[in-house]
């Protein structure tokens, strides 16, 4: 389609509710977008130019097609845009990371004696806990908890330290705890230690400080100084966390204020999310994108609040958004409820929007800080390899035994210098009995690059946690796969002395007699050190998750102990193997009778109708 039929198919636009998708010259969606009248919006797109060129605002040349959905009512568009925007992915449209780095405080109540634990959000919820947050950093969670303690003295401890203590633990002597383990506080009395605690956790902190200043005056008077001493810490610490976590309001008003910054073709938000007149948590998103602000932020909204979300009382944006009556009606029918939502003008509402934008932009200028760090490291890098050009996508593969039988591994991908979680993979080695470090290196990298090629995702540089024997491994991988060109190094460690500085960090070049050696504190060094381990962080995570299930499965099994268990991994390398063996095969490894081996197979193999 040339761009005088696209003029022409939004001239045919129908003039009522609906979605509309831009699509590439080979179809690909760019844009989804959602309105009350069709051919209005999408013929706001375009514009004149000088020489007569009628030209997207912010596709360019791009957009060759564009696709209407009518829908019944404005509603019905909303959720289809959402719907279609999580399918297609277009590459203009704003896209949430979910909310899994963010952090939150679960409280079970319905234990005797309960603790604050800290939990991941994407977490399955007990609906019958309690839970607080979410916290926007492991840091500020870890104050916040550390000066929860120093005024309610709860326990930290985990329940199997806690079923099994005989007598208070360290932080009962410095007044920390209250040693419930042991029965020096009754559950009545430790319920109020609980019951402060979460109004604390609430940002409801005036009656505290009252008590704890009345606490303070009177062992003053009594001339207990140290005592005075200790409730004056304790009250310095709650003050100095709840300045930075907690903004007052007069009103106690539950409101989310949406801040914007854009600058250079990039556009950073953040939410500032009060609730109960506190600041609860910051969210923050930077994106590449052109699109108006009132499409952006309407946009973002709707992905913000889409599925369980939550839904404020009050919604403060930085301009009225497209669609802003579509919008407000669909966040009501959410809530169940009002929705206020408003770009305010004066007063409290207006501070919160400008700390909200003010946030917005030390996001915009640290992610620029960030970028450019990884810009010199990988510079760096590609100077020391003496690459072609400097590698943007770097891929880095981690072999791992488990449970000394089979072998797992791990590949993960970083972007620009920073993690790409979607590009993270994980592998159970299937040949060779996962015996074979070599070989397994090579099955898992070939069968990563087939994936890479049909979907045309090839990194620009892969690293093998390993030498000499491992790089060759993966590079007959991608010779066998066709991926001829790619660059793969080899990355390890080698002791020359005592103590964590006698470690070199060596990289192993394809043809190369000698190793690389790079310089400790180096950029591109910290860069490589980052990539490596966090291939090795997502390999073990997998070794747990898979040691659990053994364990869930095994461990069930009549008369099979753990080294039994071994051994049985050992020879078949998975419990699928296990689950797979003929009972004679099973009675051929020692110790295991006929029974014992009726008994595993029964408890491993489904039941057959």
């Amino acid at each position: 389609m040339t761009r005088a039929s696209l003029a022409d198919a939004v001239e045919k636009a129908p003039r009522r509710s609906g979605v509309y998708i831009f699509r590439d010259a080979e179809g690909r969606a760019l844009y989804v977008g959602k309105a009350k009248d069709l051919k209005a919006r999408v013929r706001s797109y375009l514009r004149a130019e000088g020489d007569g060129r009628i030209v997207s605002r912010y596709l360019g040349t791009r957009a060759h097609d564009v696709e209407f959905v009518v829908t019944e009512t404005e509603q019905e568009a909303l959720l289809l845009e959402d719907a279609l925007v999580k399918q297609l992915k277009p590459p203009h449209n704003v896209r949430l990371r979910d909310d899994k780095s963010f952090l939150l405080v679960k409280l079970d109540r319905r234990e005797s004696f309960p603790r604050f634990v800290p939990v991941r959000r994407h977490g399955r919820r007990d609906p019958q806990a309690r839970y607080f947050g979410p916290y926007a950093s492991a840091g500020h969670l870890r104050r916040t908890l550390r000066m929860l303690h120093e005024i309610v003295p709860l326990r930290d401890c985990r329940d199997a330290v806690f079923k099994n203590r005989t007598r208070p633990c360290l932080k009962h002597e410095i007044g920390r705890c209250s040693a419930p383990c042991v029965g020096l506080v009754d559950a009545e009395a430790y319920a109020r230690l609980v019951d402060r605690a979460e109004e604390i956790l609430r940002g409801k902190t005036e009656e505290v400080e009252r008590e704890l200043e009345a606490r303070m005056k009177r062992a003053a008077a009594e001339l207990q100084f140290e005592t005075a001493a200790r409730v004056r810490d304790q009250l310095e610490s709650l003050r100095a966390t709840t300045e930075r976590q907690v903004v007052a309001s007069a009103k106690g008003v539950e409101r989310d204020a949406i801040g914007l910054h854009r600058e250079a073709g990039r556009v950073a938000l953040a939410v500032l999310r009060f609730r109960g007149g506190a600041l609860e948590a910051v969210r923050s998103h930077l994106l590449d994108s052109e699109i108006p602000d009132e499409e952006l932020v309407s946009a973002f909204a709707t992905r913000l609040y889409s599925g369980d979300a939550f839904v404020p009382r009050e919604i403060l944006v930085p301009c009225e958004p497209s669609d802003a009556s579509m919008l407000a009606a669909w966040l009501e029918t959410k809530r169940g409820a009002t929705v206020e939502l408003r770009v305010p003008e004066r007063g409290e509402p207006r501070k919160h929007l400008e700390m909200a934008n003010a946030n917005a932009a030390q996001v915009f200028r640290a992610q620029v800080d960030v970028e450019e760090l990884a810009d010199e490291a990988l510079a760096k890098l590609a100077e020391r390899l003496e690459l072609e050009e400097v590698p943007q996508v770097l891929d880095c593969f981690d072999i791992s035994a488990f449970q000394g039988a089979a072998m797992v591994a791990s590949r993960v991908r970083f972007r620009g210098g920073v993690p790409d979680k979607a590009g993270y993979r994980r592998f159970r080695v299937k040949s060779h009995g996962g015996q074979d470090d070599f070989a397994s290196m090579r099955e898992v990298v070939a069968r990563a690059l087939r994936r890479d090629l049909q979907d045309a995702d090839l990194a620009d540089l892969i690293v093998i946690d390993g030498g000499k024997g491992q790089l060759a491994a993966a590079c007959a991988a991608r010779d066998e796969v066709g991926a001829a060109g790619l660059a793969l190094v080899g990355l390890a460690k080698a002791r020359v002395g005592r103590g964590p500085l006698g470690e070199e960090e060596r990289i192993f070049k394809e043809g190369a007699e000698l190793p690389i050696v790079l310089p400790r504190g180096s950029a591109e060094r910290h860069l490589l050190e980052r990539l490596r381990d966090e291939a090795h962080r997502f390999a073990i995570t997998y070794h747990r998750q898979l040691r659990d299930e053994l364990r869930s499965e095994l461990d069930e099994v009549p008369g099979v102990g753990p080294t039994l268990r071994k051994r049985l991994l050992q020879h078949f390398g998975s419990v699928r193997r296990i689950a797979a063996a003929s009972e004679q095969e099973l009675c051929a490894l020692p110790r295991i009778t006929p029974d014992l081996a009726r008994a595993i197979l029964s408890h491993l193999r489904p039941p057959t109708e």
